[in-house]
């Protein structure tokens, strides 16, 4: 494969090409995920930095014009529409996964169109860089692989990025009721109490700092407590955070103490995460066994047994030569 690059130069062009679009993508990536961690922090930690009475003027964030935005929008002005069919459950998976932008459906399907197109045709480019001549039953279903890994690839990585974030989020969610429980008992709100919890938490954790920081805002602007929970549940997209919203708008509606609440259902979280954590120490000896299997027992059963293959040689070497 290196000759073959190094004797090709239009493979090699097309090489380096991918590789810089890689390198590009890597780091545009990069640069939208630290900037909204920013935008995250500088909302949680804008109330100590302020007087006591904060303005907060709408909800909505300032709508920046990135490229992606521009791109979809300048596709759909030429007449290619990117809406979804299924555009509810679609944002629903994005925002689960972390893409809360309105136009990230669009950006998903335009991924998915590029990704469609582009794998067979790149498959295409190789054959004929490279020479081959694979037959047309051969060719057609490598373009058919081809499209569709391009077309499952992109909903495979947003299942993926969803799971982790939500395994992230359940993992530091006892330590935030604690956090949150200390600060109800101290005398604080709710809202108060989310607040504290999401600067506290920044650095620890800060995709739960995240949510909390968003239930503030929406607070601060006017939303229900009943509805800025809920909208958190939807977002996080895990069970056990919508179980917690759901307790603390029952314990609201019925006038109950949110402290025993949040006392209860932290030490239920922590033993779930206990329980957890035991589960996977439980199946390390089956992982375990694998390598074991694989590479230690045959090492073991051949120095146990090499030492007696050897007497056996020795013994029967000259008696076989004796006899003859």
């Amino acid at each position: 494969m290196i000759q073959l690059l190094a004797e090709n130069d239009g493979l090699r062009l097309v090489m380096m090409m991918l590789l810089f679009a890689l390198v590009a993508g890597g780091v545009y990536l990069l640069v939208q995920a630290v900037s909204s961690r920013q935008l995250a922090r500088s909302r949680l930690l804008e109330p100590a930095a302020t007087a006591p009475t904060i303005s907060v003027g709408s909800l909505r964030a300032e709508q920046i014009e990135s490229a992606w935005l521009k791109l979809v929008n300048s596709i759909e002005n030429r007449g290619l529409s990117l809406v979804d069919t299924k555009d509810a459950a679609l944002r629903q998976r994005l925002v689960a996964a972390g893409w809360t932008a309105p136009h990230a459906p669009r950006v998903y399907t335009l991924v998915r169109l590029v990704m469609v197109i582009g794998l067979p045709i790149m498959v295409f480019l190789f054959f004929w860089l490279t020479g081959s001549s694979p037959g047309i039953v051969k060719l057609y279903f490598t373009l058919i692989i081809a499209a569709a890994a391009g077309l499952y690839f992109p909903a495979l990585f947003i299942r993926a990025k969803a799971d982790r974030r939500q395994q992230a989020l359940i993992n530091a969610f006892p330590d935030a009721l604690d956090l949150m429980l200390v600060c109800v008992e101290a005398g604080l709100g709710l809202e108060a109490a989310f607040s504290r919890v999401g600067m506290e938490m920044m650095t620890s954790h800060p995709l739960l700092a995240e949510q909390f920081g968003a239930v503030v805002l929406e607070l601060r602007a006017g939303r229900s407590h009943e509805d800025a929970l809920r909208r958190m549940a939807d977002r996080a997209g895990a069970d056990d955070i919508r179980a917690f919203a759901t307790l603390l708008i029952q314990s609201t509606k019925l006038g109950s103490s949110i402290a025993q609440t949040l006392r209860t259902y932290s030490s239920e979280m922590r033993e779930k995460r206990r329980l957890r954590a035991e589960e996977k120490a439980h199946r390390l000896p089956v992982l375990i066994s694998i390598p074991l299997v694989t590479c230690m027992l045959p090492t073991m059963i051949g120095v146990l047994m090499l030492p007696a293959a050897i007497r056996v040689v020795r013994a029967l070497v000259p008696a076989l030569h004796g006899g003859g």
